[in-house]
């Protein structure tokens, strides 16, 4: 099995909409066969990136990056519980460290994993051996609109076929 990694623009902006992007990121590779979508096995990870700012403000603040989240319910939670410990550390005068962190479970808490002071600390590098890809916009959308039509489709026969609703294969 391949190994794939999906980076999505900063659009979210709450644990709630990252869950469903999630869940239906999974549906897809689900319908797509492209994994079995285990993630207490590791089949699918997710790793979030979380920064708060000001409201009214369109900058960004130091981004947080929350590492290896294996269930959907973790997802969540981590994120909740870094979106307000930043807010307390900023509503305090203090300063996000941009840093990777883990969930811990157990304690219901994120827990620093390693400091990332600076962007090259994270040594963004090109693969010698991978050239840059480069699809045509064209194709991208004609695949999109093929995916939402077989994803319909497929809904569309659950329903007829079986006690579930569409709207539950949605949620």
């Amino acid at each position: 099995m391949p190994l794939v990694e999906i980076v999505s623009e900063p659009d979210f902006r709450s644990s709630q909409e990252a869950y469903d992007y999630l869940t239906h990121l999974r549906r897809t590779l689900l319908y797509l066969e492209v994994c079995d979508g285990n993630m207490e096995e590791g089949s699918l990870r997710c790793d979030a990136n979380i920064s708060v700012r000001e409201k009214g403000s369109e900058k960004l603040g130091t981004k947080v990056e929350i590492k290896n989240l294996n269930s959907f319910r973790f997802l969540q939670r981590a994120l909740d519980y870094e979106i307000h410990r930043q807010m307390g550390v900023l509503s305090e005068g203090g300063r996000i460290t941009q840093e990777t962190r883990l969930w811990d479970e157990a304690g219901e808490r994120t827990v620093s994993m390693r400091s990332k002071e600076e962007a090259h600390d994270y040594r963004y590098f090109p693969e010698p051996d991978l050239p840059p890809l480069k699809l045509d916009p064209d194709w991208i959308a004609q695949i999109q609109r093929d995916l939402r039509n077989c994803q319909g489709r497929k809904q569309a026969g659950l329903s007829r076929n079986t006690a579930f609703l569409p709207t539950t294969l949605c949620s």
